[in-house]
């Protein structure tokens, strides 16, 4: 875990450098959760990145080339990046994803939010992002994202976004999200 305040620093830094290099991203994670219920610590946070004329992990080294406060982390047989802020000690872990992977294809002010001067994925791309990542692994730590987007931003996401039956099957395994999956259902005449 670590506290907020340092994980946004960090994401807050690693966005100057890849907005210099005129890279579009957006960061997301249990961050975002902590950041919305005003929670101190949070134990992830990973930045989308999209593509371009380059693969998204060769313009995210190339952003950070020469700057000290970043280190690369690759693991290419599992086609993996993470970004170490070193600045802070403990150094903070940023995995990097590939947008139209991981979250939306593109990242554009339809699918990115600034809180403060960092750029978040919106809410609907978020529980979006986390549904299909909680279809594939299963974690607990996603199931809780989803369910406290869902319970408290129900009203702010867009069903046409959200994959129907991954959010069928996750309320059948989660109830307490039940309530607002309908609520946002019938928001849309289904």
């Amino acid at each position: 875990m670590h506290e907020v305040a340092r994980l946004l620093q960090a994401a807050a830094a690693l966005s100057l450098l890849l907005r210099n290099a005129g890279v579009p991203h957006a960061f997301h994670g249990s961050v975002l959760t902590a950041i919305m219920s005003s929670t101190a610590l949070a134990d992830e946070i990973s930045c989308v990145v999209e593509g371009g004329t380059a693969h998204p992990f060769r313009r995210v080294r190339q952003a950070c080339a020469g700057n000290d406060d970043f280190s690369i982390v690759t693991s290419p047989w599992s086609n993996r990046l993470h970004v170490k802020y070193q600045r802070l000690i403990p150094a903070i872990d940023i995995e990097i994803l590939v947008a139209g992977e991981e979250g939306p294809r593109r990242l554009d002010s339809a699918t990115v939010m600034a809180v403060g001067a960092v750029p978040f994925l919106t809410i609907t791309e978020f529980v979006r992002a986390k549904v299909k990542a909680w279809a594939l692994r299963g974690r607990e730590q996603d199931a809780r994202d989803i369910v406290y987007a869902m319970t408290r931003y129900w009203n702010r996401v867009d069903l046409n976004r959200i994959p129907e039956q991954e959010m069928n099957d996750f309320v059948s395994r989660f109830p307490s999200a039940a309530s607002s999956w309908q609520d946002l259902k019938r928001k849309y005449g289904m």
